[in-house]
């Protein structure tokens, strides 16, 4: 029986071992496997596309995945079916979760998007006839952020002036008595000339190829809190090539490089 079992016994050894080594290797793989992150085009994207021979110098090999919209980043990182996303800024994010369930978390800061009011029919807010036709975000957080700009401009007046979830119902007074509908952020470029004022994402504004410093009626000052952050679960906010990633967005270079090409549309956080 001795001279069966001994056999039998090396060979489950050798199983486990291969087993073991499989485990091993499997750890090894997802360290070196590509950090897939989710953004939208301008300025979130080019960013990254700065930072990439950065991180591949230190061994991170980052996949960009470039969305049109602020829903399907965050379904497919809580879906873990990408790593982190950059291009929201934290009221956007607490809203989502509190309206979908998900848990997904801040990592870091990295810039300001002032948001504006543009128009392709008149120069100044103060052409804007009574009756106006406005469109703004149709998401509760951006949403509100455009109400907030009119607000502090005096073109509307809010139930409570700092509220970051008011809605058109906040609306107590309308002097100018605009008439406002809700689209998609990503839609307002596409239809301002429709419309006498869009309240507009700058990072939907520099892709129409407007300029936020020149071309906006109203753009809310640098004290803006809608900081953009990158985003991750709380899985894996703490994987070593999510923070490497972290470190270079607020790197001296990345620094250099939103002062240099976005000229104040666009603001470093840190």
């Amino acid at each position: 029986m001795k001279k069966y079992l001994l056999p039998l016994l090396s060979t489950l050894a050798i199983a486990a071992a291969g087993c073991s080594s499989s485990r091993d290797n499997g750890k090894e793989a997802n360290a070196e496997a590509p950090l897939t992150v989710a953004a939208t085009p301008v300025p979130h994207t080019e960013i990254l596309k700065e930072i990439k021979p950065l991180l591949a110098r230190q061994g991170v090999k980052l996949e960009i995945r470039v969305f049109t919209d602020y829903v399907q980043p965050n379904m497919q990182v809580a879906q873990k079916q990408l790593d982190v996303n950059f291009f929201q800024t934290g009221p956007y994010l607490d809203t989502f979760n509190r309206e979908h369930g998900t848990n997904l978390v801040k990592v870091i800061g990295v810039h300001i998007e002032p948001f504006g009011a543009y128009s392709r029919k008149y120069t100044s807010i103060g052409q804007l006839p009574d009756g106006a036709n406005v469109v703004i975000p149709n998401d509760p957080s951006n949403g509100s952020r455009a109400l907030l700009l009119l607000a502090r401009h005096d073109l509307i007046t809010l139930a409570s002036p700092e509220d970051r979830l008011a809605t058109l119902k906040d609306i107590t007074g309308n002097p100018k008595h605009l008439k406002f509908r809700e689209l998609e952020a990503a839609m307002l470029p596409r239809v301002l000339g429709e419309v006498d004022l869009a309240l507009i994402n700058t990072n939907y504004a520099l892709a129409a190829k407007l300029d936020p410093l020149k071309d906006a009626l109203l753009i809310e000052d640098k004290e803006s809190p809608y900081v953009n952050f990158l985003v991750s679960r709380a899985d894996n906010k703490d994987d070593p090539r999510v923070q490497k990633l972290a470190a270079a967005l607020t790197s001296p270079e990345v620094k250099a490089f939103i002062e240099k090409t976005y000229g104040g549309a666009v603001q470093p956080a840190f």
